[in-house]
């Protein structure tokens, strides 16, 4: 646990946070409806400053935040009791319905704006990169493809009923389905070729994924190495960040995956890396052994050094518009697998720990990427999980709203009574998630196995 991650962690959730809740501020202030606090975090007060009638705080349960309204107390028992002397002009709950649902269902629309607005701008700014094709290029031994019957130089034309899948879908639902067997369809030699695979089971850091065992090709382009720990054996065979790996035991590498494969099958014998450093090729040796944090590994992390696509608004749009529907398809698999019986609640819902654990890894394996990917996935999964039509959440308030209205046709009312009971009930299924999801955290941290992950034994980390 380092002050990077930490910070990087709180930043993450922060931003969310913050950003959600502007989005009910923001509308409220158009509409002139008094916001009498605009809190990061639950309960009581740690610090802030009072600007006009706003008490901008950060609170002492930082588990979301809140912006309490004046007039409106469905949410008295977290956000506290309003002032009684508002004028009837800035009251939220004596505005037109219209209104009450807009000022809703902002928060979670920006979470969607903002997750649709990160990957734009960083492609706007960068650039888009290449993604591999789905060819198959090194198979492992004895793993789930070799088993499937797959073979170096297939291309996969159907994955678990996905017509021509691109290989990032693949390889995440094969992370989502371990030990379940998928449907493929090859194309080899110019025929097509029906198979099954069922993902290997991989346990890393607590949590469960499934591995396809083989190795895409990354089209010739080069295999980098971008990153070198200290005291390991990588380091002392003399291997620098910034080589271009060519051969590995004399086999031309083809990948960076490949040389994480190829690493984990011959641990137990010397491997030989032939790297070309600044137009000078090197062969460098080195062992697999048992590092200090209880992991087997050489000590080095590998990218494939992809081109970047650069592109414009529209290409740009579009790239985000993809890159939030995956993660909207993956999320949608997850909740079925779940209804199914397929996949267990303890091994998909995560709490603070859990987003921490995630934040962390994506944070020290991406840096600023992995921040910015980390962001965008938890602002579009808080934005969704705020539209279920749970009391308490906004998808509770705009359900209620909407049923007000329905009644209203037929002369019928919700009693002040019915509320608060229907927010009661809301509360308690909210604060039953939030404890579930921290034990839940705490069991998965501390069943984790003693020795940690054995697979990355080619990464720094």
């Amino acid at each position: 646990m380092t002050l990077i991650e930490i910070l990087g962690f709180v930043a993450i959730l922060c931003s969310a946070v913050v950003l959600h809740e502007f989005g009910h501020f923001i509308v409220a202030k158009l509409f002139k409806i008094r916001v009498e606090t605009f809190s990061v975090g639950f309960g009581p007060r740690l610090f802030g400053k009072k600007w006009g009638n706003t008490d901008y705080r950060v609170s002492a349960i930082p588990l979301g935040g809140y912006v309490k309204l004046g007039g409106d107390e469905s949410n008295a028992p977290i956000e506290g009791a309003g002032a009684v002397d508002i004028p009837e002009w800035e009251m939220f709950n004596l505005r037109p319905r219209w209104q009450r649902i807009l000022v809703a269902v902002a928060g979670p629309v920006m979470n969607v704006l903002t997750a649709m607005a990160i990957p734009m701008t960083i492609a706007l700014m960068f650039g888009v990169p290449l993604s591999p094709a789905p060819i198959v290029s090194y198979v492992q031994q004895s793993g789930a493809a070799q088993g499937a019957g797959l073979q170096p130089g297939d291309r996969i034309v159907s994955f678990n009923s996905i017509e021509n899948p691109k290989w990032d879908s693949i390889a995440e639902d094969a992370a989502l389905s371990p030990e379940q067997t998928l449907p493929l369809v090859v194309e080899r030699n110019g025929q097509r070729v029906t198979l099954n695979i069922t993902p290997t089971q991989q346990t890393e850091d607590g949590e469960v994924y499934g591995s396809l065992d083989f190795v895409p090709d990354n089209g010739g382009y080069p295999v980098m190495v971008s990153e070198v720990g200290e005291n390991t054996p990588a380091s002392e065979a003399g291997l620098q960040a910034g080589d271009r790996i060519v051969n590995i035991d004399h086999e031309q590498v083809r990948s960076a995956g490949h040389v994480t494969e190829f690493v984990h099958e011959h641990k137990t014998q010397p491997i030989t890396l032939t790297v070309d450093r600044g137009g000078n090729k090197l062969d460098l040796t080195a062992k697999v052994r048992r590092l200090s944090d209880g992991t087997e590994r050489l000590g080095f992390a590998t990218r494939d050094d992809y081109p970047i696509n650069r592109v414009g608004v529209a290409g740009a749009t579009a790239h985000a518009f993809r890159t939030n529907m995956e993660y909207l398809r993956m999320t949608g698999k997850v909740m079925r697998q779940v209804f199914a019986g397929k996949r267990s609640v303890r091994n998909t819902l995560s709490g603070p720990i859990g987003i921490y654990s995630a934040a962390s890894k994506s944070i020290e394996r991406s840096g600023w990427a992995g921040f910015w990917g980390m962001l965008t996935l938890l602002s579009l999964n808080l934005g969704i999980f705020n539209l279920l039509p749970i009391p308490v959440l906004d998808g509770g308030a705009i359900f209620l709203l909407l049923l007000e209205g329905m009644l209203a046709l037929i002369g019928m009312t919700l009693s002040t009574t019915v509320r608060e009971r229907i927010q009661q009930v809301g509360f308690v299924v909210v604060v039953l998630i939030m404890v579930f999801a921290v034990t839940n955290d705490l069991v998965k941290r501390f069943s984790r196995p003693p020795d940690g992950p054995s697979r990355p034994a080619a990464t720094a980390k």
